[in-house]
């Protein structure tokens, strides 16, 4: 029993020397249970303009916590009060000092929504930029100096506060450009692709709408690169790269725009070409010079291409050209069609049906699952523009002697 008391007894003296020792408090009201407040967060009592004089007071004397303080309890007691707006974006600005980066933005987005009207307005807005910005480089978040939680999250949603409260403002197709970048790091590519294109579809006539577009087609463009199983990654990064040198043929990003571009024509020919390889492995000839034919429409004047022509005059000089009308006929139709995008079903349909008229007998098509249909089944569907200088056949411009491309940097 004694030994109990004395254990007791203890616990109640550390308890109150190490509440004594980090200055924290135990409030006690009637009717509710006790309350432990963090240090520095005990609220003080009074009229605004004493509140006000106790914050600045405390700021004289260095102690920028208990100034904060007293500038909240204004704003919490007296929020009507003229003083209130002055006391929030002096409590934000104490914050960012003492580096309360999360707790500094809430207060400068507290101020522009309930505040709007006040002559720190602006400030307040640059002052979430600027503190987003520092998440967006990589300031980790902490709690008792262990990292928590992710930092492209924090700014992509202190970016989201400025882009919702200032619509209209300096810093708003900025923000929703960096909303883009903080997805972007993420590896989230289909959020970074819709804040880019809120970009582009919102604020047209900014300088950042042509870097949001380049970023459209580089996002679709790793993903070709990296070999994804979508399809569609090589399809849509040629119409991203596509509209931004229509629409910003003056920019700075144009040449390396097009030398993704031809990278990814030399990418999808030589798929076109290892396609047209196997079909005549298989001795599957229409098939075959079908997808040669692809090779050259696709990219004309490159050693694919050569190759191509050079397989299908031994092959017209194998089977005849009768034997082969069938698929240099699809191939032509191919070609007229992309320029057109009119009638591709009807000119397959009629591709296909003709038998073969050659004396020497050919295998019936071998069906094979794994592989894309013919090139006369699966029309080009970019609808985007030609670049200035493009020709309607698919030519792509002079190689650039620059392979790798890059993001946009952050402004």
């Amino acid at each position: 029993m004694d030994f109990r008391i004395r254990t007791l007894f203890f616990v109640v003296i550390a308890g109150l020397t190490f509440a004594e020792l980090s200055s924290a408090s135990v409030i006690f009201r009637p009717g509710e249970k006790a309350k432990y407040v963090a240090p520095g967060e005990e609220e003080m009592n009074g009229k605004a303009e004493e509140l006000f004089h106790t914050g600045q007071a405390a700021e004289k004397e260095g102690n920028l916590k208990r100034a904060v303080r007293a500038y909240k309890s204004l704003v919490r007691r007296h929020p009507k009060d003229a003083l209130a707006p002055g006391a929030v974006f002096r409590a934000a600005e104490l914050q960012e000092q003492r580096q309360d980066l999360i707790a500094a933005a809430e207060m400068f987005r507290w101020l522009v929504e309930h505040y709007p009207s006040s002559p720190h307005f602006d400030e307040a807005i640059e002052a979430q930029f600027r503190i987003g910005e520092i998440y967006l480089a990589g300031k980790k978040l902490k709690v008792l100096g262990i990292p928590f939680g992710s930092s492209m999250d924090r700014a992509a949603e202190i970016f989201a506060a400025v882009v919702r409260t200032a619509p209209y403002g300096k810093y708003t197709a900025r923000a929703q450009f960096d909303i883009g970048l903080a997805r972007e790091k993420q590896g989230a590519s289909d959020a970074a692709i819709e804040a880019y294109q809120a970009v582009v579809t919102k604020f047209p006539k900014e300088p950042l709408a042509a870097d949001a577009q380049y970023q459209i087609g580089y996002i679709w463009f790793k993903a070709a690169r990296a070999g994804t199983k979508d399809l569609a990654a090589t399809t849509n990064a040629r119409t991203a790269f596509q509209d931004f040198l229509f629409r910003y043929p003056n920019s700075e990003k144009t040449a390396q725009a097009r030398s993704n571009l031809e990278m990814l024509e030399h990418k999808q020919t030589a798929t076109s070409f290892q396609v047209a390889k196997f079909y005549d492995k298989q001795k599957n000839y229409r098939a075959a010079v079908i997808y040669y034919n692809e090779v050259i429409r696709q990219q004309p004047g490159s050693t694919e291409s050569e190759r191509a022509k050079k397989r299908i005059d031994q092959l017209r000089v194998k089977l005849g050209d009768a034997a082969l009308q069938s698929a240099l006929a699809a191939a032509e139709a191919e070609k007229k069609n992309a320029r057109t995008h009119q009638g591709q079903t009807a000119k397959s349909e009629s591709t296909t049906s003709n038998p073969p008229s050659s004396g020497l007998p050919l295998p019936p098509p071998e069906t094979d699952l794994s592989l894309p249909p013919p090139a006369s089944l699966a029309p080009d569907t970019t609808t985007a523009p030609e670049p200035p200088g493009a020709s309607g056949d698919g030519e792509t411009p002079e190689r650039s002697s620059a392979p790798d491309a890059t993001g946009s940097p952050a402004p």
